[in-house]
């Protein structure tokens, strides 16, 4: 059994996520049942890189998927973009080792946050609006004071299945461009909420609501109630992972 790794994007909006739910439509769910058409009524399970929350999106993003024979690799992502839904979109395919694994052989996955500061109906959907003044530089303080291993359980989403809350944050940094400002953040693991808690606390420093010494507390709390509110989901996307 050939295992490949197929390379797609994903708007998150009509997505519960990418994780297969009970009642809730997921990316993971609606490639599965593409699949299953296009094997002949056939059960082809996939792996994916990572979870995103609902309405999170993905430049870019990896599944496995392990199929019965060889196939035209051009081909199949011609016919996987047949059946997908307009909100994905498969971009590449290759045949990978059979114990080269999606999701646990991921070194490293970077998110970004995009903020546009003056209102417009074409970004309402990829970005959060947000007019208020911000302290960039000091924004980009607080962000480095989250780089290294570290417990990140403040940030974390409660009553969740993960056995450790230690992430490595690589970068954390604010840059400016032509829209306003977009958050990346780049980690060895992320947990459930993780991203959007840190932009909520990040922005929280930057309106002076929060100052920087509150960051090392907040950490050290292990508390979600410590972090500030979460920000919009609908402008987060996960935008690459390295292998």
């Amino acid at each position: 059994m050939p295992r490949y790794f197929i390379e797609i994007a994903y708007n998150g909006a009509d997505f519960h996520g990418w994780q297969k739910q009970p009642n809730a439509t997921s990316v993971q769910e609606t490639i599965e049942k593409c699949l299953f058409k296009q094997f002949a009524n056939t059960e082809v399970p996939i792996v994916g890189c990572g979870r995103t929350d609902a309405g999170v999106h993905a430049k870019q993003y990896f599944f496995h998927v392990d199929l019965m024979n060889q196939v035209d690799e051009i081909q199949f992502v011609y016919k996987l973009n047949r059946m997908f839904p307009k909100g994905i979109a498969a971009y590449s395919m290759k045949e990978v080792a059979l114990d080269l694994h999606a999701r646990f052989d991921a070194k490293m996955r970077t998110y970004r946050y995009f903020i546009h500061r003056q209102k417009d109906p074409f970004k309402e959907e990829l970005s959060w609006y947000f007019p208020h003044d911000l302290d960039f530089e000091k924004m980009n303080e607080a962000a480095k004071l989250l780089l290294g291993e570290k417990d990140f359980g403040s940030f974390a989403k409660t009553h969740t299945d993960v056995k450790t809350n230690i992430c490595n944050v690589f970068n954390a940094q604010w840059i400016r461009d032509e829209n306003g400002y977009y958050f990346e953040i780049s980690a060895n693991r992320f947990l459930r909420n993780m991203v959007r808690a840190i932009v909520g606390t990040l922005i929280d420093i930057g309106s002076e609501k929060l100052e920087l010494a509150d960051i090392p507390k907040i950490l050290a709390a292990k508390n979600r109630q410590e972090a500030s509110l979460s920000v919009p989901g609908h402008a987060l996307f996960l935008w690459q992972i390295d292998y």
